[in-house]
């Protein structure tokens, strides 16, 4: 049996909200311990983009320095409509700034400026550069014996296990590998020095996105002296009375009470995989449709549910519960199955998106989540949620599709085991996919018309500074239009995943868990996917999930640390 023990604070969960709340809360004198789940640590942020949203931050005041306070709330408000939480959004804006000055001057985390613009840039408020930055790339074997134990990115957003940065730039590169010397010299070197780290380290060791944030966080804590208890499930919370001091933990070495003399955070990631709570939430999961989440399968509902037990309150509230990912299912050689986020091809001009009756839906080129909402409303009455990805042999060669890579990698396996379906003609792949062939026809014919000429009466696609950032620079006159035209014919079955849970428990602006009645669970706090977001069901940039986690893990954190102070001068204080 493990032994019992006491420390001033237990998060629960390991990613980049856990570990900011961990931090901060280390840094202002309290003894803090993470516990997570999973053998390995970083949670979601390890498998995702690693960008954050932070408007007016340091990085994004040199870029756009125009920019203001009013602008990011009359934004905030057109985007989060009747979920706008004034107080939220206001501490948010305060703090976000702080928390990326704080991590940059007193941990291992930094972070570049990307170019991402707002992904509803032409909204009241919106703007074109300057509120998103990413972790930069990180070099693990700082970890030292820690590597092993840090989670391995998405398998199928890297190559041979490459990891690619999320901004634009690093990619531009391998689709250009062909046609420039100087992006072919870039991917050259880019693989050598990749087969190289597999040679001595069988993994990726310069990683980037979020399993750099992961961790460069990670780094951070252990570098503090935090431990981060991995393979040690939470598995209740222990309450004195009304106040929650602790709680009972499982592990390899069996049960174990852990206690907290000011408090338990709950950073368990939502619950994108509790098979119950999706069923409500989600509209075409409630219809019987599939989903699919790249999340970390661990992420069952733990907090939230462990926060129900005690009184915590986790309504379904937005229309849309969760960051939709448009994905699909990639069958490994060796038997597992992956799942493939669609955030590039979609954006390529010569693909477009319809559905089993051949016809387009939305603009292809919006974002992962106004896409996937948009189908999941489109399909609204049908036997199952998806769409195909269509394109043509030429765009198919310049871009690839889903987990397809461009020319010259082959595509011969990816027909054979029903990944990628190739037709003659657009008849023909309407029978291989089941595509009503008339609809299909029409559609592209529909579609052709413009797009020999770079437009898209029907759905805009190229009119706005975000739909054209993902597309091809060189397709002009509009990035992201070209025609579906020369055979083969090809396509891909899309169907419904998500980035996470956008509703979750019930908060005060600092982090406190409430009740029905609005009071509070004392000693109890929500960060991250755990949290409800802020952002109300909507997905206003790149980075609205980790820029506000961290920020609130940060506010979270120092209201922790300033509730321990104040009791101690109490405690200290003369009769």
């Amino acid at each position: 049996m493990t032994k019992d023990f006491e420390v001033d604070l237990i998060v629960v969960g390991s990613g980049a909200a856990g570990l900011a709340t961990a931090i901060t809360a280390k840094k202002r004198g309290l003894d803090v311990v993470v516990l997570e789940k999973e053998p390995v640590f970083g949670g979601t942020t390890a498998l995702s983009g690693g960008v954050l949203w932070i408007p007016m931050g340091p990085h994004g005041r040199k870029q756009n320095p125009a920019d203001t306070r009013d602008a990011v709330r009359r934004y905030m408000m057109a985007e989060t409509g009747a979920f706008y939480d004034d107080a939220a959004v206001n501490t948010f804006l305060d703090n976000g700034p702080k928390m990326v000055e704080f991590f940059e001057r007193e941990t291992a985390v930094t972070f570049i400026p990307t170019l991402y613009p707002d992904y509803h840039p032409d909204v009241d408020g919106g703007v074109d550069i300057g509120r998103s930055i990413l972790a930069e790339p990180y070099d693990i074997r700082r970890l030292g014996q820690d590597m092993a134990r840090l989670k391995p990115p998405l398998r199928t957003i890297t190559f041979i296990g490459m990891m690619f940065n999320s901004s634009n730039a690093d990619l531009k590169h391998f689709f250009r590998a062909t046609k420039s010397l100087t992006s072919f010299i870039y991917v050259a070197k880019r693989l050598a020095n990749h087969i190289k780290e597999l040679v001595l380290y069988r993994r990726a060791i310069n990683v980037t996105s979020g399993n750099a944030l992961a961790a460069r966080l990670a780094q951070s804590a252990l570098d503090l002296g935090i431990p981060i208890l991995t393979s040690t499930p939470a598995q209740r919370i222990l309450m004195n009375g009304e106040r929650a001091v602790g709680v009972q933990a499982g592990g390899e070495g069996g049960g174990q009470r852990i206690t907290a003399r000011h408090g338990v955070v709950l950073a368990c990631g939502g619950f994108p995989h509790d098979v119950k709570r999706i069923a409500q939430a989600y509209p075409h999961v409630a219809r019987g449709g599939e989903h699919l989440s790249p999340t970390p399968t661990s992420n069952t509902g733990d907090g939230v549910n462990m926060a129900e037990t005690v009184g915590g309150v986790v309504d379904i509230r937005f229309q849309d519960a969760a960051a939709w990912m448009p994905v699909s299912k990639v069958v490994f050689g060796d038997g597992e199955v992956g799942v493939f986020p669609h955030l590039l091809d979609r954006y390529k001009p010569g693909v477009i998106g319809v559905l089993a009756n051949g016809q387009r839906f939305t603009n292809e080129s919006n974002s992962y989540h106004d896409v996937g909402a948009a189908l999941i409303r489109a399909c609204e009455g049908q036997p199952e949620t998806a769409m195909w990805l269509v394109c043509d042999k030429t765009t198919l060669g310049k871009y690839g599709l889903g987990y397809v890579k461009p020319a010259p990698m082959p595509i011969g396996r990816f027909i054979q085991n029903g990944y990628l379906f190739e037709g003659k003609t657009l008849a023909d792949l309407a029978r291989a996919t089941g595509i009503d062939a008339t609809g299909l026809e029409q559609a592209v014919h529909a579609y052709n018309v413009g797009a020999v000429k770079g437009e898209d009466p029907a759905f805009g696609r190229g009119r706005t500074a975000f739909n054209r950032y993902l597309a091809d620079p060189d397709n002009q006159p509009n990035p992201c239009v070209a025609p579906v035209q020369t055979g083969p014919f090809y396509a891909v079955k899309v169907i419904m995943g998500d980035l996470g849970t956008f509703d979750g428990i019930q908060t005060s602006v600092v982090g406190e868990v409430l009740k029905r009645d609005g009071s509070l669970i004392a000693g109890l706090y929500a960060v991250g996917n755990d949290r409800a977001s802020i952002m109300g069901g909507n997905y206003p940039g790149a980075g609205i999930t980790h820029g506000p986690n961290m920020t609130f893990g940060f506010v979270t954190g120092n209201h922790i640390a300033d509730l321990a102070a104040a009791d101690t001068a109490g405690k200290g204080a003369p009769a």
